[in-house]
């Protein structure tokens, strides 16, 4: 059991890492680095000698064999290769020590299952052309894998103490919390993946307006292909604008919905600690989300909002394995 321990909080930690190298590797356009899937350009590496790159010429005419951007998708193919096989052990482990997990078997074994979909995704990814809505249910399925890694990490290496709650409204607010965070991320997913991020560079305004002119319709349209309405013309300022503007709408309510949560779980002394995190890594988010609009999206801010984002998926989830188990006590 200790051998499962183990691997589950390093797999939780590389998957940390693998989420914030996802958003590197797209936020640097290299996403398309390789044209094929899993390998690049009909290797299993990327095309270094004339020959190789000759023949990766003729096997995919027209692709453009740019190295740099190539070996950035394809590290990250290595590390989620590791990941998957990481995760296959996890799920062995725990069937073998089925008896002694402290989580229900179906956690585990439910994260094979996501593995196999986020591996389908990583091939949809390339061949539908960074279509927004397999790359964004991509970034959910990752976040997805590290909020179920970090619950059975904490649930096997916590010592619970007794905590009983005076309001149980908090156990549901807690649980709401997680929901939306999920449903944020997936905003600002959609929000990188059709390159709205600089739809409106101003702030709290869009182009001076409180509520600029806004198509819906296109902007949330989750079968139409990148930088295109479902007809096939190209998407228009006014539907990036309203992609950027709802997940402005969606930061500001977890800002206002998460500070009051915090606020509530300072009452207690043992959530204390876990409070305060939230509300800290909350304004670094904020903040560094509003310095990506002045600044222009600078590559390290971008990933650093990717980072903190992946960071306020543990804390919930944290906050809410500890509370879960603490509810049953309440009067």
């Amino acid at each position: 059991m200790n051998l499962f321990k183990k691997i589950t909080l390093f797999t939780t930690v590389m998957t940390f890492c693998l989420i914030v190298l996802g958003a590197y590797v797209r936020l640097a356009d290299a996403g398309l680095g390789c044209p094929d899937w899993p390998g690049c350009s009909g290797t299993l590496t990327v095309p270094e000698s004339q020959l190789a790159i000759e023949k990766a010429q003729h096997t995919f005419p027209g692709q453009v064999i740019e190295n740099d951007k190539a070996w950035k998708e394809m590290v990250h193919r290595y590390v989620a290769g590791l990941l998957g096989l990481l995760i296959l052990t996890i799920g062995y482990l725990a069937y073998k020590n089925k008896k002694s997990l402290k989580v229900s078997i179906l956690v585990p074994l439910s994260l094979l299952g996501i593995v196999f979909f986020q591996a389908m995704l990583g091939m949809l990814t390339v061949t539908l052309l960074l279509k927004p809505i397999i790359v964004s249910a991509h970034l959910i399925g990752g976040m997805t894998t590290l909020a179920l890694l970090t619950y059975i990490s904490y649930e096997h290496y916590n010592e619970n103490s007794k905590l009983i709650l005076k309001q149980n409204i908090i156990f549901y607010m807690a649980r709401f919390g997680f929901i939306l965070i999920f449903m944020q991320i997936f905003l600002g997913g959609w929000t990188s993946t059709n390159y709205a991020g600089l739809a409106c560079t101003d702030f709290p305004t869009c182009h001076g307006q409180w509520i600029p002119d806004m198509d819906f319709k296109n902007a949330f349209n989750i079968f139409r292909d990148l930088g295109q309405t479902s007809e096939g013309t190209p998407i228009s300022l006014n539907a990036l604008q309203a992609i950027q503007w709802v997940h402005r709408i969606g930061a500001i309510t977890l800002v206002i919905y998460f500070g009051y949560l915090s606020y509530a779980l300072m009452k207690y002394k043992q959530l204390r600690s876990e409070a305060m995190l939230l509300l800290a890594i909350l304004a670094a988010q904020f903040i560094i989300g509003v310095a990506n609009l002045i600044l222009h999206l600078p590559m390290v801010l971008a990933v650093s909002h990717n980072l903190t984002a992946a960071l306020l998926v543990v804390i919930i989830t944290i906050i809410n394995a500890k509370i879960k188990k603490q509810y049953a006590l309440a009067p």
